[in-house]
């Protein structure tokens, strides 16, 4: 399985819709905030391309962090499950789900 890193993530939320993920990028030296539900991305600080085939997250981008928390998401009160992960500890979640 070699899909690009939104693509795991979206599917992840897919497999886990109880959780929003919160992803913290560097993409061509800016820095961005995603938010993946239910298999849909949309940025925090950026315009958000309409098409959802557009993946919000290019493979040239760094992931910084990642963020666990528990959904609905409430941005006045978040109930984080996990914070701060990185790509590789993301990965071990993305490899139990089957993704």
């Amino acid at each position: 399985m070699n899909y690009p890193p939104s693509q795991r993530l979206e599917q992840y939320t897919l497999k886990k819709p109880q959780e929003v993920l919160i992803v913290e990028v560097e993409i061509a030296g800016e820095r961005d905030l995603i938010i993946i539900f239910k298999g849909f991305s949309s940025s925090l600080t950026r315009p958000t391309a309409f098409d959802p085939d557009v993946p919000m997250i290019p493979k040239q981008a760094k992931i910084i962090s990642i963020d666990r928390l528990s959904s609905p998401y409430n941005p006045d009160s978040p109930c984080y499950l996990q914070q701060g992960l990185t790509w590789e500890s993301m990965e071990f979640l993305l490899k139990a789900v089957g993704v």
